[in-house]
C-alpha cells in the first residue's frame, strides 16, 4: 500500500554529507570481492528528520528534506538518539518536515544506490510495537521487512523479520495483479513461531545471490541464527537477477534501528 502513483517521480541528487550524517561508503561494485562495505550508516547525527515522503513527491519544494542515502516513498525517518527512527506512525500525509504527522503507519524505505547485486544487508533493529489506524487496520502482514534488489515497488523481493502473525517468510513481487500494481508469490513456506522480540535488539541479516543456473537463493538470519534459505527458480516471473536498491518497509509499526551495513556476497552455487 503506498500513497502515490510511481509515475513522475524525480530524484534529486545531493551530497551524501548533507545533514551532518556519519555516513561511511565505499566504491565498488558489489559482488567483486571489494574490501569494506559497499553502504554503511551509523546514523550518528543531531537528532531530527532526514528524509520523508513529502521530498520524493515533491523535490523541487525548497523546504524539502532531501538524503544523499535514502529516498521515503511513504512516511518519514528521523534521527533520534543517534538511532534511525519511523517516528510514530500515523496515517496523515507528511508535510515538508513532517511536523503535523509521519504517514509513517506506511513506511517505505530504499537506498538511492541501485547497483546493489550479489549482497548481503545487515542491521540492528529494536521494534517498539505494532500500532493500527482508521485507514490501516491490523493485518498479519504488519511488521518489519527487508527489501532486496528492489526495482520499483512492482517488482522485488522482500524478506519479512518481524511479523504480527509471528511467522517469517520471503516474497517475490512480480509486475501486474491487483496488489498495488502486483502479484506476490510466497518462496518456500513460511516458518512460525517467531513472535516480535519487542523492546530488544535484534541483528538481522539478509543475502542475495544469483546462482549459475540463473536462480536466485536468499538467507534470512536473526542473531545469527539461519531462519530461512529459498531459492527463485521463476515462480510467477523470472528470478531478478538485475541489481537494485535495498531498504525497509514497515506496516503498522515504530521501530528504530542502526548499522545499517550493505557487503558484497559471493555469486552462489
Amino acid at each position: 500500500m503506498l500513497r502515490r502513483p510511481a509515475t513522475g517521480l524525480l530524484v534529486v541528487a545531493v551530497t551524501v554529507g548533507m545533514l551532518g550524517a556519519a555516513i561511511r561508503s565505499v566504491a565498488g561494485r558489489p559482488g567483486t570481492g571489494t574490501a569494506g562495505p559497499l553502504l554503511a550508516e551509523v546514523f550518528t547525527r543531531p537528532d531530527g528528520l532526514i528524509t520523508n515522503e513529502h521530498a520524493s513527491w515533491s523535490p523541487s519544494d525548497p523546504a524539502a528534506v532531501v538524503s544523499g542515502t535514502w529516498r521515503v516513498t511513504s512516511g518519514s525517518l528521523f534521527a533520534d538518539g543517534n538511532n534511525a527512527w519511523t517516528g510514530v506512525p500515523d496515517d496523515r500525509q507528511p508535510d515538508a518536515g513532517s511536523a503535523h504527522g509521519t504517514g509513517s503507519a506506511v513506511f517505505r524505505l530504499v537506498t538511492r544506490r541501485t547497483d546493489l547485486g550479489d549482497v548481503q544487508v545487515s542491521l540492528r533493529l529494536r521494534n517498539l510495537g505494532l500500532v493500527s489506524t482508521a485507514s490501516t487496520p491490523p493485518a498479519a502482514w504488519d511488521g518489519v521487512h527487508l527489501f532486496l534488489r528492489y526495482q520499483s515497488q512492482y517488482q522485488l523481493y522482500y524478506a519479512s523479520v518481524n511479523r504480527r502473525d509471528a511467522t517469517v517468510l520471503v516474497k517475490k513481487k512480480c509486475p501486474g495483479g491487483s496488489e498495488n500494481g502486483g502479484t506476490y508469490h510466497l518462496l518456500g513456506s513460511p516458518v512460525g513461531d517467531q513472535p516480535i522480540p519487542f523492546g530488544a535488539w535484534q541483528r538481522l541479516a539478509a543475502s542475495v545471490r544469483t546462482n549459475l543456473d540463473g536462480s536466485v537463493s536468499i538467507d534470512i538470519r536473526r542473531n545469527g541464527v539461519l531462519l530461512r534459505h529459498v531459492r527463485d527458480r521463476g515462480l510467477g516471473c523470472a528470478p531478478i537477477r538485475q541489481p537494485g536498491a535495498v531498504g525497509l518497509r514497515g506496516d503498522n509499526d515504530q521501530f528504530r534501528f542502526d548499522d545499517f551495513t550493505v557487503t558484497g556476497a559471493s555469486a552462489g552455487g
